[in-house]
């Protein structure tokens, strides 16, 4: 019977610097204005319950990408170091 536990060999250890930081945080901030406006524009477009314009939609997109900075800049001085999210482990 063979184990489905992972071996040494199957684990890749990510090393957490300023750099791994860096790339966390653009990632989740720019996830973070493409999820936005998606959702902006679709729910705009088939209910059609209320109107968005694009620029409105790209500005409402950015705040929340610029929320996203904030709490991951947050999460670096109040936390780990080298990690954008406030959970502690991560």
């Amino acid at each position: 019977m063979t184990s489905n536990f992972p071996t040494p060999d199957d684990v890749t250890t990510v090393v957490r610097t300023a750099g791994t930081y860096a790339r966390d945080l653009a990632e989740r901030v720019v996830f973070t204005f493409l999820a936005t406006a998606a959702g902006l524009f679709v729910a705009a477009e088939p209910a059609d319950m209320f109107e968005v314009g694009f620029w409105q939609g790209v500005g409402t997109a950015s705040f929340a990408a610029v929320v996203s900075l904030v709490k991951g800049l947050i999460a670096r001085f109040r936390g780990d170091r080298n990690s954008a999210s406030l959970a502690p482990r991560v």
